[in-house]
């Protein structure tokens, strides 16, 4: 069983604030597809005959193109691979491009799990963050999507410019009243080189510090468990049943395969595991698509450990005392201080010889795996 990912690099403008691999050139979607459909054949003994457990289009925006193209995409795997009733096929979407009739068109092309950018639910904090669509058009296309597909997540995003706590709460609770099966909250974080990234640094634009978004992020993780939502990673909230099934399984380090610029893989073969990803560049990728992987490499044993614990601890997965003394190499009595200390501090809980991170340990996830990594 594997997973398939497809990035799909189109986007109307970039936000100010992100830093994915994207291109604003609507006019090369067609070409795009047409490539997709050579990397896909080419990759074909990677993949073929085995059931595939999720699809996932992301991007950019794949809503942006039409859903023709994806119908095309996913024809073309049909004929190599299994793809069931059972299989979740996510397409991320920005409000804006939603209608009633491109959503009837999504369901009919097989997608059953959808992916919205929302981010908030306050025109002025919508403005702050660069977004096209209003707070009108999020609560639209929610409900409009409810009536269509079986699974619908939305993001949200805290820590815009001037954004209080009480705001950050009216977000919560307009997301949690619509009742998507999934949320998804991201803390706003400064990228090298983005446009808020310039703005911040020559004064222009101001953000809430560490401490307030931190605050933030405890507001959410309460009022959605309170709200019956599992927090099941770091930045993932769901209703039983309706985690991403294609995100658990990268995190959980299952086999998925990547299509598209910048698309990232991992294959597990006897006892290789391996990471490859495609270039980052749309021109590379429509002259050679079959060629288009530019990085390629076989995890060593101590790589596969650190990824076991940064992943683990992503998803509040157990990790045994007995595993950490076995990968970690600065010693046994080094390992039990940094254990006793991240208790203290209430970041993890060990019992009978298994490591979990608690509530407040989320926030300080990746720190608690340098902690626990082999030096």
């Amino acid at each position: 069983m594997i997973c398939l990912y497809v990035h799909i690099p189109f986007c109307r403008e970039r936000c100010p604030y992100c830093d994915f691999f994207l291109v604003t050139k609507a006019g090369f979607v067609e070409r795009f597809f047409e490539a997709l459909a050579v990397e896909t054949a080419s990759k074909a003994s990677l993949f073929a005959g085995q059931s595939i457990k999720a699809i996932h289009f992301g991007g950019g925006t794949p809503s942006l193109v039409s859903p023709s193209f994806i119908a095309a995409w996913l024809s073309q795997v049909s004929g190599l691979a299994e793809i069931s009733a059972e299989t979740e096929i996510t397409l991320e979407a920005n409000p804006e491009d939603l209608s009633p009739a491109s959503l009837d068109a999504l369901q009919a092309v097989g997608v059953n799990r959808l992916s919205i950018g929302v981010q908030s639910f306050s025109d002025r904090k919508l403005k702050a963050l660069g977004r096209a669509h209003s707070s009108a058009d999020a609560v639209r296309t929610v409900s409009e999507a409810f009536e269509r597909f079986p699974s619908v997540s939305i993001d949200l995003m805290c820590g815009a410019e001037g954004e209080t706590a009480a705001e950050w709460e009216s977000d919560l609770r307009a997301a949690f009243g619509l009742r998507p099966q999934h949320i998804s909250v991201y803390m706003l974080t400064l990228e090298e080189k983005t446009r808020l990234w310039r703005d911040v640094r020559k004064g222009l634009r101001d953000l809430p510090g560490e401490e307030a978004q931190a605050a933030m992020y405890r507001m959410a993780a309460e009022l959605l468990c309170e709200a019956e939502y599992r927090h099941y990673e770091i930045s993932n909230f769901a209703l039983e049943g309706h985690h991403s099934r294609y995100n658990l399984a990268s995190w959980m380090r299952e086999p998925y395969l990547g299509f598209g610029p910048a698309a990232h893989s991992f294959l597990v073969s006897g006892e290789t595991e391996t990471r490859f990803s495609n270039a980052s560049s749309l021109t590379k990728y429509l002259a050679d698509p079959a060629g288009a992987v530019d990085f390629r490499e076989a995890l060593t044993d101590e790589q596969r450990f650190d990824e076991e614990v940064f992943l683990s601890l992503r998803i509040r997965r157990s990790l045994s005392v007995g595993f950490l003394r076995k990968g970690h190499k600065l010693g046994h009595q080094h390992l039990d201080a940094v254990l006793d200390t991240l208790q203290e501090k209430g970041w993890i809980a060990v019992e009978s010889g298994e490591v979990t991170l608690t509530e407040a340990g989320f926030l300080f996830a990746d720190l608690v795996a340098s902690e626990l990594l082999s030096d």
